[in-house]
């Protein structure tokens, strides 16, 4: 999704005391920057406008997360709408850190040590042309960096509305060692699935009557 510049994003972003510019450095030791180590952690690959990680995180106190983006502007919409979301239900913003990077260069940023229980990745780009394919945030090649960091076990949540990337995705993850626990291709009918937060670009899609698709898939230990 293109945006336009945002000019006042990067500095709110560097006054907010739960965005973090130089995440490299925490690699290994991202539990130690919440209030709660102990918690399990979870993080959105792709964040945007903050939609999803500002509910998700207000709704489960009991769980750290991480937002990860590559701009600027997204990244300080994202930041508002956290803020907005605490502030609206009376909440201490203790649970979440927003950090701005490649996504492409994740294991620069995060190792096993980290205990990641989760990747919540939801309509990322579905670089349709073959010869993007790589690019994708499901792709095989990412996907087995996820597995570097990922706990034994953890778990993938997608989301997305392209028929294509969908299909490739179910057999990206046969590829590189995921077990799929349940899919669906039309989540909308789905009410069991899972506790579903509808994200901005959901509803526009449902709102088109295209029908969106949802997968859980767990890393298989070596």
């Amino acid at each position: 999704m293109r945006i336009r510049f945002k000019p006042w994003a990067r500095q709110e972003l560097e006054e907010s005391k739960f965005y973090i510019d130089n995440p490299e450095e925490y690699k290994g030791k991202w539990k130690n920057v919440f209030k709660n180590p102990s918690y399990p952690l979870h993080i959105e690959l792709g964040c945007g406008k903050g939609g999803f990680i500002s509910k998700i995180s207000v709704n489960n106190a009991n769980v750290n997360y991480i937002g990860i983006d590559l701009v600027d502007a997204m990244l300080g919409l994202a930041k508002r709408k956290v803020e907005e979301e605490f502030k609206e239900n009376k909440k201490e913003i203790d649970n979440v850190f927003l950090t701005r990077y490649d996504i492409e260069r994740i294991t620069n940023i995060f190792e096993q040590n980290d205990n990641i229980e989760r990747i919540y990745i939801n309509f990322c780009n579905p670089w349709p042309r073959g010869k993007h394919h790589k690019k994708r945030l499901t792709h095989t090649r990412q996907l087995e960096k996820y597995r570097t960091f990922l706990n034994d076990n953890g778990e993938i949540y997608f989301k997305t509305d392209d028929d294509q990337l969908f299909a490739d995705t179910l057999n990206y993850l046969k590829d590189t060692k995921f077990e799929i626990e349940k899919y669906t291709y039309d989540l909308a009918n789905e009410n069991d699935f899972w506790n579903n937060i509808e994200t901005e670009h959901e509803r526009m899609f449902k709102e088109q009557g295209i029908k969106i698709k949802a997968l859980i898939a767990k890393k298989i230990s070596e």
